[in-house]
């Protein structure tokens, strides 16, 4: 399968960002999880992960914690894919900050890949809500690809030997509460 242009795939269409920024809104306000575009039919998607899977082992460009998935390996992982343009980031990022100073020192590593295609997007993000977590870069979107993330955020648990634990798409506050269950449950030497 073809991976998407970064020029004019799923994840960076310029033109695209009304339609974000409404899907975005409705998201938020409906608690919905955000479809990335309304073009990319379930024909040409790749199949998500689903918890059993082995998680593909994915670079993490940029990231102070491994360059690739693998490199994280005896560690449980919130892997969580977001744009600079995603309202239920805003909420996310906090509680995956507080996530991982609650859990780190039990095995837990938050990270958070970018697929904005302009740095500077996801640097003005960060800048307005410090990550006190992992960021990697995947402009590309490659992945995102692999993961088949289909929504935003999108976050994949991921146990310490890179089977998928859980998936989730979207994020509220009511969904913080048994995500962060699942990763205590999933947590090393519980």
């Amino acid at each position: 399968m073809a991976l998407p242009d970064p020029l004019s795939g799923p994840f960076s269409d310029p033109h695209a960002l009304t339609r974000r920024r409404a899907l975005t809104a409705f998201a938020a306000a409906g608690g919905v999880a955000l479809a990335v575009t309304a073009t990319q039919s379930a024909a040409t998607s790749p199949s998500s992960v689903a918890a059993g899977d082995l998680a593909p082992d994915v670079a993490l460009p940029e990231s102070p914690v491994g360059q690739r998935l693998s490199d994280l390996r005896g560690r449980l992982v919130y892997l969580d894919f977001w744009a600079s343009w995603c309202t239920p980031c805003r909420l996310s990022f906090p509680w995956m900050g507080e996530l991982q100073k609650r859990h780190g020192g039990r095995g837990l590593q938050v990270v958070a890949v970018n697929l904005d295609v302009r740095r500077a997007d996801a640097d003005a993000f960060l800048a307005r809500h410090p990550a006190g977590i992992a960021v990697a870069f995947d402009p590309r979107g490659v992945s995102a690809e692999a993961f088949g993330v289909r929504a935003m955020p999108t976050s994949v648990l991921i146990g310490p030997d890179r089977r998928v634990l859980a998936v989730h798409r979207g994020f509220r506050l009511e969904d913080a509460p048994a995500l962060e269950a699942k990763v205590v449950a999933a947590l090393p030497g519980r």
